[in-house]
């Protein structure tokens, strides 16, 4: 397994909003949007909180695919790996539900927790960092990003 190193756990952090893809019985693709992708010690988890397709896919084929994406950076990573769904008395199951419920409130379900073993992890770069001329620095590309969408950036 590939531990999640510090650059990676931030853009899961500021991206928030993840996308997890499996695949149905039928062998076509499944994409899941997740705000519950967190890192706990290297490890990758993501709760289920309503996304019974995702559970019965990885149930039959743990194969995954992660990508998370901070917008404003235009960089992100695509994770490969191999889920576990872990049971609901397991110690790593009750830290992942615990910090939903402490994020989101407690009226939010948590049917399941899985842990991903992480077998790749890729660099996504959008073509504002590989074909811009003259190159741009990350600030410059956040900056234009922010500008382009209408946001105004909190205390980074």
């Amino acid at each position: 397994m590939i531990e999640i190193n510090a650059d990676v756990e931030t853009i899961i952090k500021r991206a928030i909003l993840s996308f997890v893809a499996t695949v149905n019985e039928d062998g076509t693709p499944n994409l899941s949007p997740k705000a519950s992708l967190t890192v706990r010690n290297g490890v990758l988890y993501f709760a289920d909180i309503a996304s019974p397709a995702t559970i019965q896919n990885l149930k039959r084929n743990p194969a995954v695919e992660i990508n998370v994406i901070d917008i404003f950076q235009r960089r992100g990573y695509r994770f490969k790996g191999h889920a576990s769904i872990l049971p609901s008395g397991d110690d790593e199951y009750s830290m992942i539900a615990l910090w939903v419920r402490a994020t989101n409130g407690r009226e939010y379900p948590v049917d399941h927790v899985v842990r991903i073993e992480t077998v790749s992890i890729t660099p996504l770069l959008s073509p504002a960092h590989v074909f811009a001329e003259p190159a741009r620095s990350q600030d410059e590309i956040r900056d234009s990003y922010y500008q382009k969408y209408g946001v105004k950036p909190t205390g980074e």
